[in-house]
């Protein structure tokens, strides 16, 4: 199994659960607001995950990789923060409104 294949049903699950909430109210602003995020998310992995593996505190088998790296960082890692970045807004219009009147 290589770090590719474990990614892609996060990514399919973020695909289906953002579709599905398309129709919900401010849809252009939550990707708006997504994508922000997702931006920040990716300069903070890059930057961190950089600095955990140069000081050694993990590493990755390379025959599990995709071979492609920012810095020292496989683009694997910057899927799981793109995933939270839609994925989690998008679960959270689909939840039922809990607030009581």
């Amino acid at each position: 199994m290589t770090y590719p294949l474990i990614v892609l049903p996060f990514l399919a699950v973020t695909v289906v659960v953002t579709a599905l909430s398309a129709r919900r109210p401010g849809f252009g602003r939550r990707m708006r607001a997504s994508a922000v995020a997702a931006a920040a998310l990716f300069v903070l992995t890059a930057v961190f995950d950089n600095v955990m593996i140069a000081a050694g505190l993990f590493t990755y088998p390379a025959e599990h990789l995709s071979g492609i790296r920012i810095g020292l960082a496989p683009i694997e890692d910057f899927s799981y923060p793109l995933c939270a970045a839609f994925g989690v807004p998008a679960v959270a219009v689909l939840l039922p409104d809990r607030r009581t009147a």
